[in-house]
């Protein structure tokens, strides 16, 4: 995710890094040549062509922006849905450090680390990534063969809340807490699964295909036609123009396609490795114990 200081003006007007202008730039400067081109020809009456009716091309960008806004919306509410299920982990974390005192201490303990362990198999999970997890081996206490196979698990987050909804049934039933104690902290347990499946949602139902395609393919093709419908108008300005509108459409277009998948590692997806490090800082101070430190920001990329 991007993270950069708004309170100046005149840097935003000219930021590079964490900006959509990187990757919309090749079809921008081909735009620009064409136009250029155009007007170039035409001043030097090398070509004649007549130009684009501006009735069916102002339909067509009226048209376009309206679908392009669609979405725009539905990305973005993508992208705040995830925002919110991870900020409804994190308080399901604080709320398990808290009422998880009624375990002993050891209890507790290994609750909690196969709790971080969770997070950060979850993370993997909607990155489709691997990172080492071997600092967890001892702390949570899994058998040596269990915890080797949650590399090659289905849902290896799944199976941790598993063991931890077992623990919880273990005591229990062994008389150490008593069933109103066991109810509030599983449904903490339960908590933490639907933040999962409405995760596992977004992931698993992206925007239609062909519905993306279409919309792609209709920018594009209203900016390479945007030269000839302005140039007879503009003439000299047209390029200026041009690249300004080509600019808005095209990047509104990549915007929408980064915001769709928010949990990757493209520039503007949600920094799930500084959620799951807070939680795991914050969890430790719980536990009285040496913290990680947090996770910085760098040139404005914040993972």
């Amino acid at each position: 995710m991007i993270v950069r200081d708004k309170s100046n003006s005149f840097g935003l007007l000219f930021a590079w890094h964490g900006t959509i202008l990187p990757k919309v730039l090749p079809a921008l400067v081909l735009v620009v040549f064409l136009s250029g081109t155009l007007v170039y020809l035409r001043q030097a009456h090398f070509l004649t062509l007549p130009a684009v009716p501006a009735i069916g091309f102002t339909i067509f960008g009226v048209i376009l922006s309206i679908f392009l806004s669609f979405r725009n919306n539905a990305s973005y509410d993508r992208w705040w849905e995830g925002r919110k299920l991870w900020g409804a982990l994190i308080a399901t974390t604080r709320h398990l450090c808290r009422d998880s005192y009624v375990l002993d201490d050891q209890t507790r303990e290994v609750l909690l680390y196969r709790m971080m362990l969770f997070t950060h198999l979850l993370r993997d999970r909607l990155r489709q990534q691997q990172q080492s997890i071997q600092h967890y081996q001892s702390s949570t206490h899994f058998e040596s063969n269990s915890f080797e196979q949650l590399l090659t698990h289905m849902n290896a987050s799944q199976w941790v809340l598993e063991q931890i909804q077992k623990d919880l049934v273990q005591q229990y039933r062994q008389g150490k807490i008593t069933d109103i104690i066991y109810n509030s902290l599983n449904q903490h347990t339960v908590a933490l699964g639907n933040v999962q499946a409405g995760c596992d949602r977004i992931l698993s139902t992206p925007l239609p295909f062909s519905y993306s395609v279409l919309l792609h393919r209709a920018v594009y093709s209203f900016c390479f036609i945007l030269p000839f419908s302005l140039e007879a108008s503009l003439g000299l300005w047209t390029p200026i123009l041009v690249a300004l509108i080509a600019y808005l459409f095209l990047g509104l277009d990549e915007l929408s396609s980064e915001l769709e998948e928010p949990f990757g590692l493209q520039d503007n997806d949600l920094p799930l490795d500084s959620i799951v490090r807070l939680v795991e800082r914050e969890t430790l101070s719980s536990l009285g114990q040496a913290l990680p430190e947090a996770i910085q920001s760098k040139k404005v990329y914040l993972t």
